[in-house]
């Protein structure tokens, strides 16, 4: 899809696709993968609100993911635009011909968790990860997810152009330094969060130092003991 072409409004038979899949992914989340996400930091709550879920019996056309997370992508009334899938498996994912994130072929790149432009006052956060989004939502504060430099368009500028303050969490290599750049470029109002390579992402962050280690990033000193 390129960059200036707009999005299409789903038609309802897509809508009710969608709605159908993930309420049947909800469902069929299975204990091992919801210790998979308790051990990333995610509570139950989180994975209830942001209806992550698990494809047990595939819908059409989403049978090669069979056994992947399921992370729909909410409207601001919590109704599904897309899915993306998240193999749930430590193994080298492209000798065995998939990523470890897919989305459907034709999706539109979209704005992972868009109710938070809808929710927040002055501030928002991006994230690389929508993972990375649910954490930070969980800790209070509104996120949503770009999966990289290359899926951020003009039109998600545009969406977030009269915050006050956009922190952007690039993870801390190089993709994640062309995803900060591109972002900070693109808003004025675009602040990039330095994370430690040595520790590693908003996920890998949270795990090692909690709440904390999140506010010390990109917060001065004197606010977050305040």
């Amino acid at each position: 899809m390129s960059e200036h072409e707009p999005l299409q409004p789903l038609s309802d038979s897509q809508r009710e696709a969608l709605e159908e899949a993930t309420t049947s992914y909800q469902a069929a989340l299975t204990a091992d993968a919801a210790r998979w996400l308790v051990a990333r930091g995610i509570s139950r709550e989180a994975a209830v609100t942001f209806r992550l879920g698990v494809v047990g019996d595939p819908h059409p056309g989403h049978g090669k993911f069979r056994g992947f997370l399921a992370i729909p992508y909410l409207d601001r009334n919590g109704k599904p635009l897309m899915i993306r899938f998240r193999c749930l498996q430590e193994h080298d994912h492209r000798a065995l011909f998939h990523g470890k994130y897919m989305t459907l072929e034709g999706d539109a790149p979209r704005m992972f968790n868009v109710g938070a432009v809808h929710e927040a006052a002055d501030e928002i956060h991006i994230c690389e990860g929508e993972l990375d989004a649910v954490i930070l939502r969980m800790l209070g504060l509104y996120a949503v997810a770009i999966p990289g430099a290359k899926l951020w368009f003009a039109r998600h500028r545009r969406m977030l152009a009269g915050f006050s303050r956009v922190y952007v969490w690039g993870d801390p290599d190089d993709a994640g330094a062309e995803f900060v750049s591109k972002v900070t470029r693109s808003l004025r109002t675009a602040k990039g969060v330095r994370l430690s390579p040595q520790i590693g992402d908003v996920t890998d962050t949270y795990l090692a130092g909690g709440r904390d280690a999140i506010f010390d990033a990109f917060k001065p000193k004197e606010l977050v003991a305040a």
